[in-house]
């Protein structure tokens, strides 16, 4: 009986975390960009960045005082 080949990478051993980061950063633009559309802001490229780099800060070196929604810096209370 031939063994079945089992596959341990999706592309290649060095292309995967580069795959993965791409489509982690991704899903982050496009969830971002929608959360500023529903909260009524423009949703252009340096609004998002700048939002996208707020998240990145705090989930890199925290907060200080636990998790802070953006939407509660600007006077809005999250229903969280």
């Amino acid at each position: 009986m031939a063994s079945i080949p089992r596959y341990t990478h999706i592309i290649s051993k060095t292309l995967d975390p580069v795959f993965a980061i791409l489509i982690g950063t991704s899903a982050a633009t496009i969830r971002i960009r929608r959360e500023e559309k529903e909260r009524g802001g423009s949703g252009d490229l340096t609004e998002i960045a700048g939002v996208f780099g707020e998240r990145v800060k705090r989930w890199a070196w925290g907060s200080g005082g636990g998790e802070t929604d953006v939407s509660e810096k600007s006077g809005e209370k999250s229903g969280v």
